[in-house]
Protein backbone atom coordinates (compact mmCIF):
# COMPACT_ATOMS: atom_id res chain seq x y z
CA UNK A 1 0.00 0.00 0.00
CA UNK A 2 2.81 2.37 0.93
CA UNK A 3 4.54 1.72 -2.38
CA UNK A 4 1.30 2.40 -4.24
CA UNK A 5 0.94 5.73 -2.45
CA UNK A 6 4.51 6.65 -3.32
CA UNK A 7 4.00 5.69 -6.95
CA UNK A 8 0.73 7.61 -7.02
CA UNK A 9 2.43 10.67 -5.54
CA UNK A 10 5.19 10.48 -8.14
CA UNK A 11 2.66 10.21 -10.97
CA UNK A 12 0.69 13.20 -9.66
CA UNK A 13 3.91 15.18 -9.35
CA UNK A 14 4.95 14.30 -12.88
CA UNK A 15 1.48 15.22 -14.12
CA UNK A 16 1.68 18.64 -12.48
CA UNK A 17 5.15 19.27 -13.87
CA UNK A 18 3.96 18.18 -17.30
CA UNK A 19 0.96 20.50 -17.09
CA UNK A 20 3.17 23.44 -16.11
CA UNK A 21 5.62 22.72 -18.93
CA UNK A 22 2.80 22.32 -21.46
CA UNK A 23 1.16 25.54 -20.25
CA UNK A 24 4.44 27.41 -20.77
CA UNK A 25 4.81 25.75 -24.18
CA UNK A 26 1.29 26.72 -25.27
CA UNK A 27 1.78 30.30 -24.05
CA UNK A 28 4.92 30.61 -26.14
CA UNK A 29 3.12 29.20 -29.19
CA UNK A 30 0.30 31.74 -28.88
CA UNK A 31 2.67 34.66 -28.28
CA UNK A 32 4.88 33.72 -31.22
CA UNK A 33 1.84 33.21 -33.45
CA UNK A 34 0.31 36.61 -32.68
CA UNK A 35 3.62 38.44 -33.05
CA UNK A 36 4.34 36.64 -36.33
CA UNK A 37 0.95 36.74 -38.09
CA UNK A 38 -0.54 39.88 -36.54
CA UNK A 39 1.62 42.36 -38.49
CA UNK A 40 1.07 40.41 -41.73
CA UNK A 41 -2.72 40.60 -41.35
CA UNK A 42 -2.96 44.27 -40.29
CA UNK A 43 0.17 45.62 -42.03
CA UNK A 44 0.88 47.50 -38.79
CA UNK A 45 2.81 46.91 -35.61
CA UNK A 46 1.22 44.14 -33.52
CA UNK A 47 2.84 43.01 -30.29
CA UNK A 48 1.71 40.59 -27.62
CA UNK A 49 3.67 40.75 -24.39
CA UNK A 50 2.85 37.27 -23.10
CA UNK A 51 0.24 34.54 -23.04
CA UNK A 52 -0.71 31.76 -20.67
CA UNK A 53 -2.96 28.82 -21.52
CA UNK A 54 -3.93 25.99 -19.17
CA UNK A 55 -3.90 22.66 -21.03
CA UNK A 56 -6.30 21.19 -18.46
CA UNK A 57 -9.01 23.84 -18.21
CA UNK A 58 -8.40 25.73 -21.46
CA UNK A 59 -8.51 29.08 -19.66
CA UNK A 60 -5.92 31.62 -20.68
CA UNK A 61 -4.88 35.25 -20.78
CA UNK A 62 -3.19 37.38 -23.42
CA UNK A 63 -1.35 40.28 -21.78
CA UNK A 64 -0.33 43.63 -23.29
CA UNK A 65 -1.72 43.24 -26.80
CA UNK A 66 -1.05 46.41 -28.82
CA UNK A 67 -1.92 47.30 -32.43
CA UNK A 68 -0.18 50.21 -34.13
CA UNK A 69 -1.62 52.78 -36.52
CA UNK A 70 -1.75 52.18 -40.28
CA UNK A 71 0.66 54.10 -42.53
CA UNK A 72 -0.19 57.75 -42.94
CA UNK A 73 -1.35 58.25 -39.37
CA UNK A 74 0.37 59.28 -36.16
CA UNK A 75 2.98 57.21 -34.35
CA UNK A 76 0.47 56.53 -31.57
CA UNK A 77 -0.97 53.05 -31.16
CA UNK A 78 -4.39 52.46 -32.62
CA UNK A 79 -5.43 50.36 -29.67
CA UNK A 80 -4.24 48.71 -26.50
CA UNK A 81 -6.28 45.73 -25.36
CA UNK A 82 -4.58 45.23 -22.02
CA UNK A 83 -5.66 41.72 -21.00
CA UNK A 84 -7.71 39.39 -23.18
CA UNK A 85 -9.26 36.43 -21.39
CA UNK A 86 -9.77 33.18 -23.29
CA UNK A 87 -11.73 30.00 -22.71
CA UNK A 88 -10.42 27.42 -25.17
CA UNK A 89 -11.57 23.83 -25.51
CA UNK A 90 -8.67 21.90 -23.93
CA UNK A 91 -6.04 20.64 -26.36
CA UNK A 92 -7.86 21.95 -29.44
CA UNK A 93 -5.06 24.51 -29.65
CA UNK A 94 -2.74 21.66 -30.61
CA UNK A 95 -4.85 20.75 -33.66
CA UNK A 96 -5.92 22.44 -36.89
CA UNK A 97 -9.41 23.42 -35.63
CA UNK A 98 -9.11 25.63 -32.55
CA UNK A 99 -12.39 26.05 -30.71
CA UNK A 100 -12.63 29.06 -28.44
CA UNK A 101 -15.65 29.06 -26.16
CA UNK A 102 -15.24 32.74 -25.29
CA UNK A 103 -12.98 35.73 -25.87
CA UNK A 104 -13.52 38.47 -23.29
CA UNK A 105 -11.89 41.90 -23.57
CA UNK A 106 -12.50 44.41 -20.79
CA UNK A 107 -11.59 48.11 -20.78
CA UNK A 108 -9.64 48.29 -24.08
CA UNK A 109 -8.55 51.72 -25.31
CA UNK A 110 -8.73 52.94 -28.91
CA UNK A 111 -7.24 56.11 -30.39
CA UNK A 112 -9.47 57.46 -33.17
CA UNK A 113 -7.94 59.78 -35.77
CA UNK A 114 -9.65 61.36 -38.78
CA UNK A 115 -8.68 63.18 -41.96
CA UNK A 116 -11.93 64.59 -43.35
CA UNK A 117 -13.20 61.48 -45.17
CA UNK A 118 -10.85 58.86 -43.73
CA UNK A 119 -9.95 57.44 -40.34
CA UNK A 120 -7.20 55.27 -38.95
CA UNK A 121 -9.73 52.63 -37.88
CA UNK A 122 -11.38 52.66 -41.30
CA UNK A 123 -8.02 52.29 -43.05
CA UNK A 124 -7.10 49.33 -40.84
CA UNK A 125 -10.40 47.62 -41.64
CA UNK A 126 -9.89 48.18 -45.38
CA UNK A 127 -6.38 46.72 -45.22
CA UNK A 128 -7.58 43.59 -43.41
CA UNK A 129 -10.49 43.19 -45.83
CA UNK A 130 -8.22 43.56 -48.87
CA UNK A 131 -5.87 40.85 -47.60
CA UNK A 132 -8.56 38.48 -46.35
CA UNK A 133 -9.03 35.47 -48.58
CA UNK A 134 -6.45 36.57 -51.14
CA UNK A 135 -3.63 34.53 -52.60
CA UNK A 136 -1.08 36.53 -50.61
CA UNK A 137 -2.90 36.13 -47.30
CA UNK A 138 -0.56 34.69 -44.64
CA UNK A 139 -1.70 31.25 -43.56
CA UNK A 140 -1.09 29.61 -40.21
CA UNK A 141 -0.55 25.87 -40.58
CA UNK A 142 0.15 22.86 -38.40
CA UNK A 143 3.43 20.95 -38.67
CA UNK A 144 1.74 18.65 -41.18
CA UNK A 145 0.84 21.63 -43.36
CA UNK A 146 -2.90 21.74 -42.63
CA UNK A 147 -4.35 25.28 -42.41
CA UNK A 148 -5.34 26.26 -38.89
CA UNK A 149 -8.90 27.49 -38.50
CA UNK A 150 -10.72 29.07 -35.58
CA UNK A 151 -14.23 28.83 -34.23
CA UNK A 152 -15.28 31.40 -31.62
CA UNK A 153 -18.56 30.72 -29.84
CA UNK A 154 -18.64 34.02 -27.95
CA UNK A 155 -16.78 37.32 -28.36
CA UNK A 156 -17.40 40.04 -25.79
CA UNK A 157 -15.86 43.52 -25.57
CA UNK A 158 -16.98 45.63 -22.62
CA UNK A 159 -16.17 48.92 -20.91
CA UNK A 160 -14.06 50.11 -23.82
CA UNK A 161 -12.82 53.67 -24.30
CA UNK A 162 -12.16 55.81 -27.35
CA UNK A 163 -9.81 58.79 -27.33
CA UNK A 164 -10.63 61.48 -29.88
CA UNK A 165 -7.98 64.14 -30.48
CA UNK A 166 -4.49 64.46 -29.04
CA UNK A 167 -2.90 66.02 -26.00
CA UNK A 168 -4.79 67.68 -23.14
CA UNK A 169 -7.73 68.46 -25.40
CA UNK A 170 -8.37 64.80 -26.23
CA UNK A 171 -11.77 63.48 -25.29
CA UNK A 172 -12.09 60.06 -23.68
CA UNK A 173 -15.47 58.53 -24.34
CA UNK A 174 -17.09 55.20 -23.46
CA UNK A 175 -17.72 52.65 -26.22
CA UNK A 176 -20.90 50.66 -26.61
CA UNK A 177 -20.25 46.97 -25.87
CA UNK A 178 -19.60 44.54 -28.72
CA UNK A 179 -21.08 41.05 -28.75
CA UNK A 180 -20.56 38.36 -31.40
CA UNK A 181 -21.59 34.71 -31.41
CA UNK A 182 -20.59 31.66 -33.44
CA UNK A 183 -17.81 33.15 -35.54
CA UNK A 184 -16.77 30.46 -38.02
CA UNK A 185 -19.27 27.88 -36.75
CA UNK A 186 -21.26 27.59 -39.99
CA UNK A 187 -18.08 27.50 -42.09
CA UNK A 188 -16.35 24.85 -40.03
CA UNK A 189 -13.81 27.41 -38.83
CA UNK A 190 -12.28 30.58 -40.27
CA UNK A 191 -8.68 31.56 -40.95
CA UNK A 192 -6.90 34.08 -38.66
CA UNK A 193 -7.38 36.97 -41.13
CA UNK A 194 -11.10 36.18 -41.46
CA UNK A 195 -11.43 36.10 -37.67
CA UNK A 196 -9.69 39.47 -37.26
CA UNK A 197 -11.85 41.01 -40.00
CA UNK A 198 -15.08 39.70 -38.44
CA UNK A 199 -14.13 41.21 -35.09
CA UNK A 200 -12.95 44.57 -36.47
CA UNK A 201 -16.04 44.88 -38.67
CA UNK A 202 -18.15 44.78 -35.49
CA UNK A 203 -15.82 46.85 -33.29
CA UNK A 204 -15.59 49.72 -35.81
CA UNK A 205 -19.26 50.82 -35.50
CA UNK A 206 -18.85 50.87 -31.71
CA UNK A 207 -15.84 53.19 -32.03
CA UNK A 208 -17.73 55.42 -34.47
CA UNK A 209 -20.73 55.55 -32.15
CA UNK A 210 -18.48 56.91 -29.40
CA UNK A 211 -17.00 59.53 -31.75
CA UNK A 212 -20.43 60.86 -32.73
CA UNK A 213 -20.91 61.58 -29.05
CA UNK A 214 -17.64 63.48 -29.19
CA UNK A 215 -18.95 65.54 -32.10
CA UNK A 216 -22.01 66.44 -30.04
CA UNK A 217 -19.83 67.58 -27.15
CA UNK A 218 -17.60 69.64 -29.42
CA UNK A 219 -20.52 71.53 -30.95
CA UNK A 220 -23.18 71.80 -28.23
CA UNK A 221 -24.37 75.19 -29.47
CA UNK A 222 -24.05 74.60 -33.21
CA UNK A 223 -27.05 74.44 -35.51
CA UNK A 224 -28.40 71.09 -36.64
CA UNK A 225 -26.84 71.27 -40.12
CA UNK A 226 -23.42 72.26 -38.77
CA UNK A 227 -23.57 69.57 -36.12
CA UNK A 228 -24.35 66.90 -38.70
CA UNK A 229 -21.50 68.09 -40.91
CA UNK A 230 -19.02 67.87 -38.05
CA UNK A 231 -20.33 64.47 -37.04
CA UNK A 232 -19.63 63.36 -40.60
CA UNK A 233 -15.99 64.30 -40.14
CA UNK A 234 -15.84 62.03 -37.13
CA UNK A 235 -17.38 59.13 -39.02
CA UNK A 236 -20.97 59.57 -37.91
CA UNK A 237 -22.31 57.27 -40.63
CA UNK A 238 -21.86 53.76 -39.27
CA UNK A 239 -22.13 52.33 -42.76
CA UNK A 240 -18.86 53.98 -43.74
CA UNK A 241 -16.05 52.82 -41.44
Amino acid sequence: MKKLLVIGGILVGLGLVGAIVLSFFLGNIVTAGVNSFGPKITQTKVTLGSASISPLSGSGTLSTLVVGNPKGWSDADLCSLGKVHLDVQPFSILGDHIIINEISIKAPEFNYETKIVASNVGDLLKTIEALSGGNDTPQATTKSGKPIKFEVKKFRLQNGWVRVGVGPAALKLPMPPVSLDDIGTAQGGVTPDQLVFAVMRSVTPSIISATTQAAGKLVPTAGAAAAEAIKGLFGGDKKKP
